[in-house]
């Protein structure tokens, strides 16, 4: 089977080279362009998901060898959770890949966390199926990469966070102030401020109204920290 350039282009970008490239081709195949012919990513993106999960799993007891469960939960929810598969898609842009129909293309399909991050699961399933755990694992251990050894520090919720930064100096709790909003009703893009009493802020923009001020939050504290 013939791959597109942008499947083509994206086995290079996983550091992986299919040997049933079909496997590739349905990982990429959205459920609103699949055909009787043509099956969905869908079952794939049910098995992705477990790979994933136990690759994760595994890396995390390994690196702290000390952590106990309360410790470890909250580092691998942040790591399988949609979002961070999102990002990983957008990381190495396999929505410019993705096999849609022209409603999902039409409505921004190629940037929505769902849909990419349930493509990212679907592409894990094919690495795995094509070339077994041990070819599918290196590959998430290497797009996750630096989220990994810093999962403890993502797992804080960014919100709770900078309040508490700004509860602990006497402060109100942070504003977000939604500052723009842009694209279509079914698809809109938020741009949030999180900003302190004293001023301070940072911005974000996201597909929603939650991840943008998270993001802002996050920026936001991160800025703060490094000043102190």
């Amino acid at each position: 089977m013939r791959l597109s350039a942008e499947a083509r282009t994206l086995q290079d970008r996983l550091g992986y080279q299919f040997r049933r490239p079909e496997l590739l081709a349905r990982a990429l195949t959205h459920p609103s362009i699949a055909t009787e012919t043509r099956p969905s990513n869908q079952r794939l993106e049910f098995l992705g998901d477990r790979v994933l999960n136990l690759v994760i799993a595994e890396a995390l007891f390994l690196l702290d060898r000390l952590a106990d469960e309360g410790q470890l939960a909250p580092r691998y929810n942040v790591l399988v959770r949609k979002e961070t598969c999102a990002d990983v898609a957008r990381q190495i842009d396999l929505g410019a890949a993705l096999k849609l129909g022209r409603s999902e293309m039409m409505s921004g399909g190629r940037r929505k966390n769902a849909l990419l991050g349930d493509a990212m699961e679907a592409v894990i399933a094919a690495i795995y199926l094509d070339g077994g755990f041990e070819a599918a694992k290196p590959v998430v251990l290497r797009l996750w990469g630096g989220r990994i050894e810093t999962a403890e520090e993502l797992a804080r919720d960014p919100k709770t966070a900078l309040q508490e930064w700004a509860q602990a100096r006497g402060m109100p709790p942070p504003d977000y102030i939604e500052t723009a909003r842009q694209g279509p009703d079914h698809a809109p893009v938020f741009t949030i401020c999180a900003r302190l009493r004293d001023g301070a802020e940072a911005c974000a923009t996201a597909g929603s109204k939650r991840q943008a001020e998270q993001a802002a939050a996050r920026t936001l504290l991160a800025r703060l920290e490094s000043q102190a």
